[in-house]
């Protein structure tokens, strides 16, 4: 599927596949396990298998088509997200299609030719027939105390959820989290002025420092930067390459090998100590999905005033220091080296009979020289130049300098014009058509990149006065963007959800009472994420949107058998979901270890970009286990509680006797 619909192995195709593992076995475990059950009861491997696979057919169909349905909205997302998300989607949704395919017809097959239930004869057998025996017996108490005290068991979840909700402000919140990719950059910044041969004089300072560490292999400098101009001599540029993990040896204060981040956290603060230098590092892996410099945290001030920009932007960046919640602050706003600014002052020049003009080229005379001449030489022609000879003191001189007026006198120059020495603009940079200073940080060690951003927009509010804003730009924006695209896609999935499953069930309520395992698995998704000191982040969303899919099939079991039994004759709701959801707890269990299992070695990866993986796992694991838990025991008593609103005995009784005559008439 792939291959044609021309996508190509990447970072979330793979992680589709990888996630795909646990949820493509679970309509095949339903179908064996309900075709091995009738076995058990003593029917035959061939009848079994058409009556199990018949049986199960409408709830592996209604499994798959949810958790497919939850993929829909991700073609509403936007952005370079948007168009990842579609190959995740898509990638999941034909791996659980085509794993629907094959329950439905080579599972039952397989079943009619190699299927024999029989005793266990071995220990191991025996005791694990014993332990699930008591795990029915315990869960149909369990379920009777439920049934019978629905009001407080549902009071009891709802303040559970409500009660792990409260571990979202806890959590932070991050567009992807930071890996281990042992290599980093590092930006040294001397003051400005400072000469290249300075710049490469301190830099090796910091090259050596680092080349003596165990955990650099190799590291390299470009002095002057990138920009190739005089402007740039006070800045370094390094690519520092760390050896991998398992080769850095042990540090001698954490007692284990460092990793990349802690390693950066140790080079800011020692070359923060050489001398004129200021680093700025940046973690390669924190540039996402954006464009810029792609720090975490990167945003601009805009306005109309310059002088008030820098004032603003000169305040944001000590804020930004003294919150704690930023390190490595650094700005666009470069001043360059000393510059002269001579004004005309027009009122005396006027009464001097000077012009403005004359002034000019006066000024421009000392400075550049003027062309007085050219002499040709080999087929070219050369200007000739005179200027003043450099005293190294230009605004003093200034002062000595006279120019001709009108009648033919000489004015001296401070008469007729103000000279001032002030640092003059690198560049004068702009956004959406407005004067911009660009801001951008790091986060400090264990920060939360929303939290950075909350306190930015909030300080910015306290600080400008109106006409002046901040835009958020970079990875901020894609951050940003991306959880709102998110969110608009769980949302729409929930409604998409509902839809597809009022189609099938012919029900308004019954997707409800399916969709209560909801809450369940987000409480356990973000209860796992604190726990393991993980983050909210763009893959543990991923993995909130996959829960929605693949925990709606246990409801689906427990709601569909139950139908199916009261179809049979057991009209009392009480009774029904008492045959049905023992007789379901089987396939649930194993359905839901098994998603469990397949998570556990993406959980706990080691190796290169498992912590982009680690969070979506982590997700799955925490959110199906604490919705199996929960399903088995609220979503019957919800389907007790909304029974009352029913109208399905006189429906389902007029369903099947419109099948029933339209079946006579085909026969006739």
């Amino acid at each position: 599927g792939l291959y044609f619909l021309g996508f190509t192995l990447n970072t979330f195709t793979l992680l589709g596949l990888t996630l795909a593992i646990g949820i493509v076995v679970d309509d095949a475990i339903m179908v064996l396990e309900n075709i091995f059950r009738y076995n058990e009861n003593g029917r035959g491997r061939i009848e079994s298998a058409i009556i199990g696979a018949r049986e199960i057919s409408f709830a592996a169909m209604a499994a798959t088509a949810a958790v497919i349905a939850i993929f829909l909205p991700v073609a509403f997302m936007e952005g370079i997200i948007g168009k990842f998300f579609m190959q995740f989607g898509v990638t999941i949704s034909l791996a659980v299609f085509l794993s629907l395919v094959e329950s439905l017809t080579i599972t039952p097959m397989r079943c009619a030719g190699f299927v024999h239930s029989g005793a266990r004869t071995t220990r191991i057998g025996k005791a694990f027939d014993r332990s699930l025996e008591s795990l029915r017996f315990g869960y149909e108490k369990g379920l009777r105390f439920s049934l019978r005290h629905p009001w407080t068991v549902l009071f009891v979840s709802i303040v559970f959820v409500a009660a792990s909700l409260i571990s979202i402000k806890f959590l932070n919140k991050e567009m992807s989290p930071a890996q281990d990719q042992s290599i980093f950059r590092a930006r040294l910044v001397m003051p400005v002025g400072t000469s290249l041969a300075y710049t490469n004089q301190q830099t090796h300072l910091a090259e050596k420092w680092l080349m003596e560490q165990p955990e650099v292999q190799q590291v390299y400098v470009a002095i002057g930067g990138f920009g190739g101009g005089a402007s740039d001599a006070n800045v370094t540029m390094m690519f520092v390459t760390l050896k991998p993990k398992n080769l850095r040896g042990k540090n001698s204060e954490k007692g284990r090998p460092l990793t990349q981040q802690e390693f950066m956290q140790v080079a800011r603060k020692q070359l923060a100590t050489i001398p004129d230098m200021r680093p700025i590092l940046m973690d390669l892996s924190q540039q996402g999905f954006s464009g810029g410099p792609g720090y975490p945290i990167e945003f601009s001030v805009l306005g109309s005033d310059w002088e008030k920009l820098a004032k603003y932007s000169e305040t944001m960046m000590e804020e930004m220091k003294k919150s704690g919640l930023m390190v490595d602050v650094d700005t666009n706003y470069l001043l360059g080296m000393p510059e002269i600014q001579v004004t005309p002052d027009r009122y005396s020049a006027a009464l001097h009979g000077v012009r403005v003009d004359s002034i000019a080229k006066t000024v421009s005379a000392f400075i550049g020289g003027m062309k007085v001449g050219e002499y040709p030489q080999g087929g070219h022609r050369y200007d000739i130049r005179v200027r003043l000879l450099d005293s190294g003191k230009p605004l003093s001189e200034l002062a000595t300098l006279f120019v001709g007026n009108t009648r033919g006198n000489l004015i001296s120059l401070p008469r007729v014009s103000k000279q001032k020495e002030s640092a003059s603009l690198q560049q004068i940079s702009r956004s959406d058509r407005q004067r911009a200073i660009t801001l951008t940080a790091n986060m400090a060690p264990g920060v939360s990149q929303q939290a950075a951003m909350d306190f930015i927009e909030q300080r910015a509010k306290e600080i400008f006065e109106p006409g002046y804003m901040i835009s958020q730009s970079g990875s901020s924006k894609t951050f940003k963007e991306s959880f709102q695209s998110l969110i608009l896609a769980l949302v729409l999935g929930l409604i998409i959800a509902y839809m597809v499953l009022a189609s099938q069930f012919n029900s308004f309520i019954d997707p409800v009472t399916v969709l209560m395992a909801l809450p369940f698995s987000f409480s356990g998704a973000f209860i796992a994420l604190l726990i393991t000191g993980q983050s909210l982040n763009m893959y543990s969303m991923i993995g909130l949107l996959l829960l929605m899919g693949i925990v709606k099939k246990n409801s689906i079991l427990l709601i569909e058998f139950t139908n199916t039994v009261r179809d049979r004759g057991t009209n009392e709701a009480f009774a029904a979901l008492m045959e049905a959801c023992p007789t379901r707890l089987r396939p649930i269990l194993m359905t839901s270890v098994a998603t469990i299992a397949a998570a556990i070695p993406s959980a706990t990866a080691t190796g290169a970009g498992s912590e982009t993986m680690r969070p979506m796992a982590i997700c799955l694991i925490g959110g199906v286990f604490v919705s199996t838990l929960l399903t088995l025991f609220v979503v019957p008593v919800v389907y007790v509680l909304l029974d009352r609103f029913k109208t399905r005995d006189e429906v389902r009784e007029k369903t099947k006797q419109a099948f029933a005559a339209v079946g006579n008439e085909a026969l006739d």
